[in-house]
Protein backbone atom coordinates (compact mmCIF):
# COMPACT_ATOMS: atom_id res chain seq x y z
CA UNK A 1 0.00 0.00 0.00
CA UNK A 2 2.85 2.41 0.89
CA UNK A 3 4.64 1.63 -2.41
CA UNK A 4 1.40 2.28 -4.27
CA UNK A 5 0.98 5.66 -2.57
CA UNK A 6 4.58 6.62 -3.38
CA UNK A 7 4.04 5.71 -7.04
CA UNK A 8 0.86 7.77 -7.08
CA UNK A 9 2.70 10.78 -5.64
CA UNK A 10 5.51 10.34 -8.18
CA UNK A 11 3.08 10.21 -11.08
CA UNK A 12 1.31 13.29 -9.71
CA UNK A 13 4.61 15.22 -9.61
CA UNK A 14 5.44 14.12 -13.18
CA UNK A 15 1.98 15.19 -14.31
CA UNK A 16 2.32 18.62 -12.72
CA UNK A 17 5.74 19.18 -14.27
CA UNK A 18 4.45 18.08 -17.68
CA UNK A 19 2.07 21.02 -17.58
CA UNK A 20 5.08 23.36 -17.85
CA UNK A 21 4.52 24.01 -21.55
CA UNK A 22 0.92 25.11 -21.00
CA UNK A 23 0.73 27.06 -17.75
CA UNK A 24 4.27 27.67 -16.44
CA UNK A 25 6.51 30.45 -17.79
CA UNK A 26 3.58 31.90 -19.71
CA UNK A 27 5.19 35.36 -19.49
CA UNK A 28 7.96 34.32 -21.90
CA UNK A 29 7.69 35.95 -25.33
CA UNK A 30 9.22 35.61 -28.78
CA UNK A 31 9.89 31.88 -28.48
CA UNK A 32 11.55 30.11 -31.38
CA UNK A 33 11.07 26.46 -32.44
CA UNK A 34 13.09 24.05 -30.31
CA UNK A 35 14.14 22.03 -33.36
CA UNK A 36 16.58 24.78 -34.40
CA UNK A 37 14.79 25.47 -37.67
CA UNK A 38 14.51 29.20 -37.06
CA UNK A 39 17.18 31.22 -38.86
CA UNK A 40 18.41 34.43 -37.25
CA UNK A 41 19.67 37.34 -39.36
CA UNK A 42 23.33 38.31 -39.61
CA UNK A 43 24.37 40.71 -36.85
CA UNK A 44 25.22 44.23 -38.11
CA UNK A 45 27.74 46.01 -35.89
CA UNK A 46 26.84 49.34 -37.47
CA UNK A 47 23.47 50.47 -38.86
CA UNK A 48 22.86 49.65 -42.53
CA UNK A 49 21.85 53.25 -43.12
CA UNK A 50 21.45 56.55 -41.27
CA UNK A 51 18.34 57.08 -39.17
CA UNK A 52 15.37 58.39 -41.16
CA UNK A 53 12.75 60.66 -39.68
CA UNK A 54 9.33 59.03 -39.32
CA UNK A 55 5.78 59.95 -38.29
CA UNK A 56 5.53 60.76 -34.58
CA UNK A 57 9.15 61.87 -34.24
CA UNK A 58 9.90 65.02 -32.30
CA UNK A 59 12.60 67.25 -33.73
CA UNK A 60 14.36 70.34 -32.46
CA UNK A 61 17.00 72.46 -34.17
CA UNK A 62 19.38 75.38 -33.78
CA UNK A 63 19.68 77.90 -36.60
CA UNK A 64 22.97 79.81 -36.80
CA UNK A 65 23.87 82.50 -39.32
CA UNK A 66 27.17 82.99 -41.14
CA UNK A 67 27.58 79.26 -41.66
CA UNK A 68 27.85 78.67 -37.91
CA UNK A 69 30.93 80.85 -37.61
CA UNK A 70 30.02 81.83 -34.06
CA UNK A 71 30.11 78.16 -33.04
CA UNK A 72 33.72 77.89 -34.13
CA UNK A 73 34.63 81.14 -32.42
CA UNK A 74 32.81 80.03 -29.28
CA UNK A 75 30.83 83.26 -29.16
CA UNK A 76 28.01 83.77 -26.71
CA UNK A 77 24.80 82.68 -28.37
CA UNK A 78 21.89 85.09 -28.06
CA UNK A 79 18.34 84.29 -29.02
CA UNK A 80 17.16 86.80 -31.61
CA UNK A 81 14.37 87.33 -34.07
CA UNK A 82 16.37 89.17 -36.71
CA UNK A 83 18.94 87.98 -39.16
CA UNK A 84 21.99 89.92 -37.94
CA UNK A 85 25.49 88.57 -38.28
CA UNK A 86 26.67 86.10 -35.67
CA UNK A 87 23.15 85.46 -34.38
CA UNK A 88 21.42 82.21 -33.50
CA UNK A 89 17.82 81.13 -33.25
CA UNK A 90 17.57 78.11 -30.98
CA UNK A 91 14.74 75.68 -30.46
CA UNK A 92 16.99 73.62 -28.21
CA UNK A 93 18.19 74.08 -24.66
CA UNK A 94 15.98 74.54 -21.60
CA UNK A 95 12.36 75.11 -22.47
CA UNK A 96 13.15 73.91 -25.98
CA UNK A 97 10.57 73.97 -28.72
CA UNK A 98 9.90 70.58 -30.23
CA UNK A 99 8.17 70.06 -33.54
CA UNK A 100 6.14 66.88 -33.99
CA UNK A 101 6.04 65.08 -37.33
CA UNK A 102 2.35 64.75 -38.14
CA UNK A 103 0.54 61.79 -39.64
CA UNK A 104 0.59 63.47 -43.06
CA UNK A 105 4.42 63.29 -42.94
CA UNK A 106 4.83 67.03 -42.44
CA UNK A 107 6.16 69.19 -39.63
CA UNK A 108 5.09 72.80 -39.13
CA UNK A 109 8.25 74.93 -39.08
CA UNK A 110 7.96 78.66 -38.24
CA UNK A 111 8.34 80.91 -41.32
CA UNK A 112 8.52 77.87 -43.62
CA UNK A 113 5.16 76.29 -42.79
CA UNK A 114 4.45 72.60 -43.39
CA UNK A 115 7.50 70.69 -44.58
CA UNK A 116 7.53 67.01 -45.62
CA UNK A 117 10.38 65.39 -43.66
CA UNK A 118 9.43 61.71 -43.39
CA UNK A 119 12.09 59.49 -44.92
CA UNK A 120 14.80 62.15 -44.67
CA UNK A 121 18.01 61.48 -42.78
CA UNK A 122 19.03 64.06 -40.19
CA UNK A 123 21.74 65.35 -42.54
CA UNK A 124 19.31 65.65 -45.46
CA UNK A 125 16.76 67.44 -43.28
CA UNK A 126 19.44 69.90 -42.10
CA UNK A 127 20.45 70.59 -45.71
CA UNK A 128 16.81 71.14 -46.68
CA UNK A 129 16.19 73.60 -43.84
CA UNK A 130 19.39 75.50 -44.64
CA UNK A 131 18.32 75.85 -48.27
CA UNK A 132 14.80 77.03 -47.37
CA UNK A 133 15.99 79.51 -44.73
CA UNK A 134 18.41 81.21 -47.16
CA UNK A 135 15.76 83.77 -48.09
CA UNK A 136 15.41 84.82 -44.47
CA UNK A 137 18.87 84.50 -42.95
CA UNK A 138 22.47 85.09 -43.94
CA UNK A 139 24.16 81.76 -44.78
CA UNK A 140 22.09 79.62 -42.33
CA UNK A 141 23.64 76.65 -40.53
CA UNK A 142 21.27 74.08 -38.97
CA UNK A 143 21.88 71.56 -36.19
CA UNK A 144 18.91 69.21 -35.89
CA UNK A 145 18.12 66.49 -33.35
CA UNK A 146 15.42 63.87 -33.01
CA UNK A 147 14.57 63.97 -29.32
CA UNK A 148 12.33 60.94 -28.95
CA UNK A 149 14.48 58.17 -30.48
CA UNK A 150 14.04 55.24 -28.13
CA UNK A 151 14.26 51.47 -27.79
CA UNK A 152 12.38 48.94 -25.65
CA UNK A 153 14.34 46.65 -23.33
CA UNK A 154 13.07 43.47 -21.66
CA UNK A 155 15.84 42.72 -19.14
CA UNK A 156 14.96 39.07 -18.60
CA UNK A 157 12.74 39.35 -15.57
CA UNK A 158 9.84 37.99 -17.57
CA UNK A 159 7.27 40.63 -16.69
CA UNK A 160 9.00 44.00 -16.81
CA UNK A 161 10.36 46.30 -19.52
CA UNK A 162 11.98 49.71 -19.89
CA UNK A 163 11.87 52.37 -22.58
CA UNK A 164 15.30 53.95 -23.11
CA UNK A 165 15.75 57.32 -24.81
CA UNK A 166 18.67 57.24 -27.23
CA UNK A 167 20.07 60.73 -26.85
CA UNK A 168 23.39 59.59 -28.31
CA UNK A 169 23.08 58.35 -31.91
CA UNK A 170 25.92 55.85 -31.29
CA UNK A 171 24.56 54.27 -28.10
CA UNK A 172 25.85 50.70 -27.79
CA UNK A 173 24.04 47.58 -26.61
CA UNK A 174 26.12 47.51 -23.42
CA UNK A 175 25.25 51.13 -22.66
CA UNK A 176 21.53 50.45 -23.10
CA UNK A 177 21.72 47.44 -20.77
CA UNK A 178 23.57 49.56 -18.21
CA UNK A 179 20.83 52.20 -18.39
CA UNK A 180 18.25 49.57 -17.46
CA UNK A 181 20.24 48.04 -14.59
CA UNK A 182 21.84 45.24 -16.58
CA UNK A 183 20.55 41.73 -17.13
CA UNK A 184 18.20 40.58 -14.37
CA UNK A 185 19.02 37.63 -12.15
CA UNK A 186 16.67 35.45 -14.13
CA UNK A 187 17.84 36.70 -17.54
CA UNK A 188 19.88 34.49 -19.85
CA UNK A 189 22.93 36.36 -21.22
CA UNK A 190 23.30 33.69 -23.92
CA UNK A 191 19.94 34.55 -25.44
CA UNK A 192 19.79 38.28 -26.17
CA UNK A 193 17.44 38.93 -29.08
CA UNK A 194 17.46 42.26 -30.91
CA UNK A 195 14.54 42.97 -33.23
CA UNK A 196 15.13 45.78 -35.70
CA UNK A 197 12.80 47.20 -38.31
CA UNK A 198 14.53 47.13 -41.68
CA UNK A 199 12.33 48.48 -44.46
CA UNK A 200 9.04 46.57 -44.24
CA UNK A 201 10.03 43.81 -41.79
CA UNK A 202 11.89 43.21 -38.56
CA UNK A 203 15.20 41.42 -38.63
CA UNK A 204 16.03 39.35 -35.55
CA UNK A 205 19.58 38.98 -34.25
CA UNK A 206 20.68 36.51 -31.59
CA UNK A 207 23.60 37.66 -29.43
CA UNK A 208 25.51 35.72 -26.79
CA UNK A 209 27.22 38.02 -24.29
CA UNK A 210 27.70 35.39 -21.59
CA UNK A 211 31.43 35.01 -22.38
CA UNK A 212 34.28 37.37 -23.24
CA UNK A 213 33.84 36.43 -26.91
CA UNK A 214 30.57 38.35 -26.85
CA UNK A 215 32.33 41.62 -26.07
CA UNK A 216 32.49 42.47 -29.77
CA UNK A 217 28.70 42.37 -29.93
CA UNK A 218 28.36 44.53 -26.81
CA UNK A 219 29.49 47.48 -28.96
CA UNK A 220 26.67 46.99 -31.46
CA UNK A 221 24.97 50.34 -32.12
CA UNK A 222 21.32 50.37 -31.04
CA UNK A 223 18.84 52.22 -33.24
CA UNK A 224 15.56 53.92 -32.54
CA UNK A 225 12.57 51.55 -32.40
CA UNK A 226 14.79 48.52 -31.63
CA UNK A 227 13.39 45.83 -29.32
CA UNK A 228 15.93 44.18 -27.02
CA UNK A 229 14.59 40.99 -25.46
CA UNK A 230 16.68 38.99 -23.00
CA UNK A 231 15.07 35.59 -22.72
CA UNK A 232 14.34 34.53 -19.13
CA UNK A 233 15.57 31.19 -17.88
CA UNK A 234 12.74 28.69 -17.47
CA UNK A 235 11.48 28.06 -13.97
CA UNK A 236 10.34 24.45 -14.03
CA UNK A 237 10.24 23.56 -10.32
CA UNK A 238 9.67 27.02 -8.84
CA UNK A 239 7.13 27.78 -11.55
CA UNK A 240 5.21 24.59 -10.80
CA UNK A 241 5.25 25.36 -7.08
CA UNK A 242 4.03 28.91 -7.67
CA UNK A 243 1.25 27.74 -10.00
CA UNK A 244 -0.04 24.96 -7.79
CA UNK A 245 0.50 26.50 -4.36
CA UNK A 246 -3.05 27.93 -4.24
CA UNK A 247 -4.49 24.56 -5.32
CA UNK A 248 -2.41 22.76 -2.71
CA UNK A 249 -3.59 25.18 -0.05
CA UNK A 250 -7.21 24.62 -1.08
CA UNK A 251 -6.82 20.84 -0.99
CA UNK A 252 -5.26 21.05 2.48
CA UNK A 253 -8.15 23.19 3.71
CA UNK A 254 -10.70 20.69 2.39
CA UNK A 255 -8.74 17.87 4.01
CA UNK A 256 -8.82 19.62 7.40
CA UNK A 257 -12.55 20.32 7.08
CA UNK A 258 -13.22 16.72 6.03
CA UNK A 259 -11.22 15.40 9.01
CA UNK A 260 -13.10 17.62 11.47
CA UNK A 261 -16.48 16.63 10.03
CA UNK A 262 -15.57 12.93 10.15
CA UNK A 263 -14.26 13.22 13.70
CA UNK A 264 -17.27 15.00 15.13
Amino acid sequence: MIILKRKSILWLVIFLLSLNSCIINREMMFKTPKDGSFQYDSIPMRPYEDYKISIGDKITFDLNTNGGKNLIENLTQTSVEGSGRGSVISSGGSGSREFIVKTDSTVDIPILGDLNVVGLTIQKCEDTLEYLFKNQYQDPYIQLRVTNRRCVVFSGNGNSANIVNLTNPNTSLLEVLAMTGGISQRGNARLVKIMRKVKEKREIYLIDISTIDGLKYADMVIQGDDYIYIEPRTRLITGAIAEFAPISSLISSFAVIYTLIKKY
